[in-house]
């Protein structure tokens, strides 16, 4: 899936320089446990950690690496692996213990299904089952889901008064020029893009009327209103940065992307304590925080791994 390698470049420039976050190097933070990891149950362990290479992928490599030390484990940090399958196969083949992943991309990517499943905890326990055979466990699911939506800004939105997809449909049989749309290239070509979500929703936006362009452009543009509607990302800081209003899927057409630890089952087996170290950590993870977080490495221009670590902090989760 290109946009779960592709975003965040400048946050993956800012994390090369950034503490802990070279491949293959160890953490070394000064962290103890807080609400989770007491009694260090991870003592003994030698655990590799690692993500893909786009800013909130780095943010939750971080998330889980520190947590793991915080419970007694020593880390080694292989964040930031070009491309969702080297990440995956390194925990597949045992070259990495775990990594926080999204079940729409696994269910579709890499189990190869063509259908998503609509109900997202139904998405998780079928993607679970399934990867039990490739070695995988999935532990439970977070709240937070970086998938596909269009946004405006709060002019149009005033404007226009679209609340969901559905609405927007409707302005566009009612009033064809309002409905301009920005799009990336992949995203005007893919099924479970915008040919889909038109099929879908019974939107017929003339080609004169959608503009293609990368994807922080969208976001600009979107925001300055050059663009009535703007493809995103549910989890993307700028959203909350930019103060843009995202577009309901009340069809749910767009793919759940819910995130969640993968694990190699022979780590699992032999640490069990990590489903419990990890397990209260995902369930506060939600879109908003994600915005959050992603914004503090987007916008801002913070390392990825403090920001996990203040998060955490923050949380409860860990002290320092």
């Amino acid at each position: 899936m290109r946009r779960r390698t592709c975003l965040g470049v400048a946050g993956l420039l800012v994390a090369a320089a950034g503490c802990g976050l070279t491949s293959g190097s160890p953490l070394t933070d000064d962290v103890e446990p807080g609400s989770i990891g007491r009694g260090e149950p991870l003592k003994g362990a030698h655990l590799t950690v690692t993500s893909k290479s786009f800013t909130e992928q780095l943010i939750l490599g971080s998330i889980m690496g520190i947590a793991f030390e915080a419970a007694g484990a020593d880390v080694i940090d292989r964040t930031g692996i070009q491309g969702s399958i080297g990440s995956r196969e390194a925990v597949r083949k045992g070259d990495a213990d775990a990594g926080y992943e999204y079940t729409g991309t696994a269910w579709i990517t890499y189990l190869g299904h063509s259908k998503p499943i609509i109900d997202p905890q139904e998405q998780w326990e079928a993607v679970k089952k399934e990867d039990a055979g490739n070695g995988l466990v999935w532990l439970p699911p977070s709240k937070l889901d970086n998938t596909y939506a269009l946004a405006m800004n709060q002019e149009n939105a005033k404007k226009y008064g679209t609340k969901t997809m559905s609405d927007v449909a409707k302005l566009a049989k009612s009033d064809p020029g309002a409905v301009k749309l920005c799009v990336e290239v992949e995203f005007a070509n893919r099924a479970d893009g915008l040919p889909g979500m038109q099929k879908a929703y019974g939107m017929n936006v003339p080609a004169r009327n959608i503009t293609q362009m990368d994807t922080g452009i969208i976001y600009t543009q979107t925001a300055k209103g050059n663009c009535t509607y703007g493809e995103v990302f549910t989890t993307d800081g700028r959203i909350k940065s930019m103060n843009l209003v995202v577009m309901d899927d009340d069809k749910k057409f767009f793919p759940n992307y819910n995130v969640a630890p993968m694990i190699n089952a022979k780590s699992l087996k032999e640490w069990p304590a990590i489903a419990d170290v990890l397990n209260p950590i995902t369930a506060k993870l939600n879109n908003s925080v994600a915005q959050t977080l992603n914004a503090k490495v987007d916008v801002d221009g913070e390392d990825p791994h403090q920001v996990a670590l203040d998060w955490l902090v923050e949380e409860g989760f860990v002290k320092e």
